[in-house]
Order: C-alpha cells, then structure tokens, then sequence
C-alpha cells in the first residue's frame, strides 16, 4: 500500500478488486490530481443510491466496458465522489462506507460523523 490514509487516520485499504475500482483500476479509493471528481468514498452501492445517482445523469449500472467500467450492482464496492455521496446523504439514499477505505481527503467535503453513521458492515 501507498502512504494515502483513510479517514480513520490508517493507512487507506483497498476498496474493491472485483468489481475492479478506484481511478486507477487498482482497487483503493487514491487522491489524484487528475481525479477532478474526486473519488473518494469507498461505498457499498444500493440500489436506491444506483438509482438516485441514475436521476442525476450518472449511470452506474450499464457497463461500460470502453472505460473498464463493468456496471454495478447493489452490493458492490466502489469509489464514489465525495460530493455525489454527501448530495446522496442528505437526500436520504447515501450508501453505506467503508471508512478504512474511504480515503482521509473525502472529509474536505463530507463529515467524518456522517460517514461514521454510514459505516458498512464488516465482511
């Protein structure tokens, strides 16, 4: 692993192999320069967040196989944007968080206690 830390203060954990996330198709929710969308969260998906973020113009469930992008399904772990995740929040549909795996700079636009309350279930 990398010196990126995860909210918690711990060295960040990778979010999800399978499906394959992160920015750079490595598994970990990383902080990039060129991740202007910044993504972060490392979130279990809902189906009522893939449909939320569907309603606001971003498909997560078709596959996008030009992209690596295999589509989601409820369940799934992937790096969402921090922003999508707070708008989510407080629409009431936010995923639940694997905060070893939510990367430390997601706290610049979300609450560690929201986060906190979000927090997913241990596999």
């Amino acid at each position: 692993m990398s010196a990126d830390r995860n909210v918690l203060g711990g060295p960040l954990q990778p979010c999800s192999l399978e499906p394959l996330t992160g920015w750079l198709r490595d598994g970990c929710c990383r902080a990039l320069p060129g991740d202007v969308g910044r993504h972060h969260v490392c979130a279990e998906v809902t189906a009522a967040f893939l449909a939320f973020s569907a309603a606001r113009g971003n498909d997560l469930v078709t596959p996008r196989p030009e992209f690596a992008f295999p589509g989601l399904k409820p369940g799934d772990r992937w790096c969402l944007c921090s922003a999508r995740w707070e708008e989510a929040r407080r629409a009431g549909v936010a995923p639940p968080v694997v905060l070893e795996a939510t990367h430390a700079q997601a706290l610049e636009v979300v609450r560690l206690a929201d986060l906190r309350a979000h927090a997913a279930e241990p596999r």
